[in-house]
């Protein structure tokens, strides 16, 4: 009992922290903002081996745990990916900077003058698994939109985290901003999601960014808003009047970059009429690249396949395996995909326009593509240098989350004298 006290005191002064420095942000001049940022990336660069090291400790702490290959992959650190994470830091610095944009402005024959402004949300609440370069994302984003955070890392890399944020501190300080704009829950303890979930007092949203458990969890319990990033149940769908080079290109990317993110696809249709023309080509590409292929139907005859459970649809494998299924048409891709996917990404293969135009206006995901990986379901790829997370809800933030996503708007009214009759 006297532990959960002691907790929730810390969680309570690190929200009393962060509202006031987010009423200070909230007029913050961009240039302040704009140096914090460069100075942070300065600071991730030359205390790269630092990093490095401590990294070193959460993957030893991760094999000990006996984390899986993806989850591993998400984990490590290495100097090319600290370089990324000092770039995207350099790359949300250079954005143009959304808090006090005009969004609408109008007059009314009353005489009022009304603008529509971004404001700042306030407080936010990052929840996250695994993926220390996070740290640096959430950071540069909120402080980009005017908002202070609250860091709740894995404990698989709170080791990074630390040592990545100590660099995010170095740079609010050196433009003179509030240190508590970015704070990072300085426990491994599960019971802090918990307080961050009932922080209704000091946190306006939380964005989980995990697997379908975190999200799981912080949906069902939270009483603060939630902006949802659900499973990545991504979809690519080769029609019957698909480029095949263009195909296999496409697929295998989407698959094999990189296995254990939400935009890797995890289920593969394939129209009948383009099984007819070229055979089992994209199902022997992924073979030959070392996936497993779950395949469905006459499909499993293909050598090298394994025949799919019913589950193995609408799964996020985050791992080198796909689900694979013969469908009639583009109809026929669409009904599936209704059924069975998360409203992340999906993509469709296809040099036909009226095709394409069809499953961009009858499918409802957050993110839609044609004759494109969709490793491309990235804030980085859209040009917002960092993301949040792919929010597949429908409310306010929708798709990649980046620093003009987590601003609200206000209205600013002004007349002359006038009165209302």
């Amino acid at each position: 009992m006297k532990d959960m006290e002691t907790l929730a005191a810390t969680m309570d002064g690190i929200g009393r922290a962060a509202r006031a420095a987010a009423a200070e942000l909230a007029f913050a001049a961009p240039e302040r903002k704009h140096d914090a940022l460069t100075a942070a990336a300065d600071e991730v660069w030359s205390r790269r081996q630092a990093i490095l090291e401590a990294n070193a400790r959460d993957m030893a702490h991760g094999r000990e745990k006996r984390l899986s290959p993806a989850m591993l992959d998400r984990l490590e650190l290495t100097e090319a990916r600290i370089e990324a994470i000092a770039r995207g830091l350099r790359a949300v610095a250079e954005q143009r900077d959304p808090v006090g944009e005009v969004i609408a402005d109008w007059d009314m024959p009353t005489g009022l003058n009304i603008r529509r402004v971004r404001t700042p949300i306030g407080v936010i609440g990052v929840i996250y698994e695994s993926r220390p370069n996070v740290t640096a994302d959430a950071g540069a984003l909120c402080l980009k939109s005017g908002n202070a955070v609250i860091l709740r890392g894995g404990s698989e890399s709170f080791q990074s985290s630390t040592a990545i944020h100590a660099c995010l501190l170095e740079g609010l300080r050196r433009a003179g901003l509030p240190q508590a704009a970015i704070q990072l829950v300085p426990t491994r303890d599960r019971a802090a999601v918990s307080e961050m979930l009932r922080m209704v007092r000091h946190i306006d949203v939380i964005v989980p960014r995990g697997g379908k458990g975190l999200v799981g969890l912080v949906q069902a319990e939270a009483r603060v808003p939630v902006f949802a990033h659900l499973e990545g149940i991504c979809h690519v769908y080769a029609d019957g009047e698909a480029d095949p080079e263009k195909a296999r290109r496409v697929v295998l990317n989407a698959k094999t970059r990189r296995t254990g993110i939400c935009g890797a696809a995890e289920c593969l249709l394939i129209d009948r009429r383009f099984h007819a023309r070229h055979g089992a080509v994209l199902i022997k590409d992924l073979l030959a690249a070392g996936v497993e292929v779950r395949a469905e139907g006459e499909l499993a005859t293909i050598p090298g396949t394994v025949p799919a459970r019913p589950d193995d649809f609408g799964r996020e494998f985050l791992d080198s395996i796909i689900a694979v299924k013969l469908v009639d048409g583009v109809d026929g891709a669409i009904a599936h995909i209704r059924h069975y996917g998360s409203q992340h990404t999906e993509a469709i293969l296809t040099e036909n326009d009226a095709t394409a135009d069809r499953f961009f206006q009858r499918l409802d995901s957050a993110i839609l593509m044609r004759n494109a990986s969709t490793q491309f379901a990235d804030g980085g790829e859209f040009g917002m240098g960092a993301e949040l997370g792919i929010a597949t809800g429908k409310l306010h933030a929708r798709g990649p989350v980046g620093a003009e996503q987590l601003t609200s708007f206000k209205y600013l009214v002004v007349g002359d004298g006038t009165i209302r009759s």
